[in-house]
């Protein structure tokens, strides 16, 4: 074949290849999956917060009911923002104990993606403040946990992960989930930033650093890359890039099940918010946990306020009884598009979409780790209906 004949061949095959994509994606069989998704944080019709999950229900040709499709904007419960500042609140709280029964019954599970909530400031013409506010609406309800209580009792799939029993969920509620699940948060949350100079990174959260100052003698010394640590009661503790950490980026760890059954890395960097859990391993396997690379003055550090230096990321209890994931990040939290699910065979092109020479990027989470590791557990969940 001449260079001119093979030109004429291979462009419009390079061309055509997205629509190849498209149209193998589209003509994938539709497999039916009700998932009752809880997002209370939800500032915006893009749903952040859950995102990823819908990207991955899409992608695997998941739809809510036979033949349609999950619509971010609408298929959760949760908090619905509206214009002009108004806005919905359809979250289970308006449901009897007889329709989250119901609902127990017609969901195949349930993944609480976020309720850490909406906050005035957020909300009223300052979305996107770093100043802490009055809740608008937020935190783990009763109505919340007696579905939880129902889906274990029937042995449905339950999906949890970072702020279900943070603030603003009252301790009532906190402590009933640690019961049904046989875990506990310690109180401490954290978050790597790229730099602590507050003349350099906008977003460090005020409320951060004003903690901070108030048990330092107003002082916040700090300007490289590192990791902030808080509790529930805003007490902060900071380790700094060189003071106290080798490696101021958190990474995940994962060992053998997580690697076979789950297709995660072994070891994958994770810049965004976690928190700091202690589960009942008699109950619960630790399929990955969080490395902090710590110095002798960062370990110190820790000690003084009781972090331990490693902790789980993913628990999991999986055994007739009942279903149970605990994702210790905001792991369905990443910053991508829809747009891509919509094409079978996108991951064979994902290392188009991230760079990892940047520290603070979290779309190789997606790509490398989420994304693997959803598209088995919803996979595995359908087949075992079958």
């Amino acid at each position: 074949m001449h260079k001119r004949q093979y030109l004429l061949f291979i462009i419009p095959f390079i061309t055509l290849f997205p629509l190849w994509m498209w149209l193998a994606w589209y003509f994938t069989p539709p497999k039916k999956l009700v998932v009752a998704i809880i997002d209370k944080t939800v500032l915006d019709r893009d749903g952040q917060e859950h995102i990823s999950l819908t990207w991955v229900l899409n992608h695997q040709r998941f739809t809510i009911t036979n033949g349609n499709r999950y619509h971010i904007a609408k298929d959760y419960y949760g908090f619905f923002p509206l214009k002009n500042e108004k806005f919905r609140i359809k979250g289970l709280e308006r449901f009897s104990s007889e329709q989250l029964n119901q609902l127990s019954t017609d969901a195949d599970l349930v993944y609480f993606t976020d309720t850490y909530g909406i906050y005035k400031k957020e909300w009223y013409t300052q979305k996107g403040s770093t100043e802490r506010s009055g809740v608008l609406y937020g935190g783990l309800s009763s109505q919340d946990v007696e579905f939880l209580q129902d889906m274990k009792a029937r042995h449905k799939l339950i999906i949890t992960e970072f702020n279900t029993i943070g603030s603003p969920t009252n301790a009532d509620n906190r402590n009933k989930f640690e019961k049904l699940f046989a875990m506990h948060w310690t109180g401490w949350t954290a978050r790597y930033f790229d730099s602590f100079d507050t003349t350099i990174n906008k977003e460090l959260p005020k409320w951060l650093i004003n903690n901070y100052k108030k048990g330092h003698d107003h002082k916040w010394p700090f300007h490289k890359a590192g990791l902030a640590f808080i509790s529930n009661d805003d007490q902060v503790v900071v380790l700094e890039d060189s003071t106290h950490l080798t490696d101021p980026v958190p990474h995940i760890i994962t060992l053998g099940y997580g690697q076979k059954k789950l297709g995660l890395p072994e070891r994958m960097k994770y810049p965004f918010w976690f928190d700091v859990i202690s589960p009942d391993l008699s109950v619960n396997h630790a399929i990955s946990r969080f490395d902090i690379s710590l110095n002798a003055k960062g370990a110190a550090e820790l000690k003084k306020y009781n972090i331990p230096a490693t902790f789980p990321a993913i628990i999991m209890h999986k055994d007739k009884d009942y279903q149970f994931y605990y994702f210790s990040g905001d792991f369905c939290d990443n910053p991508i598009g829809l747009g891509g699910s919509y094409f079978k065979g996108i991951s064979f092109f994902k290392w188009m979409f991230y760079d990892t020479d940047d520290p603070s990027e979290r779309k190789s989470f997606f790509w490398e780790f989420y994304r693997p590791m959803m598209t088995r557990i919803l996979e595995e969940n359908a087949a075992s209906r079958k």
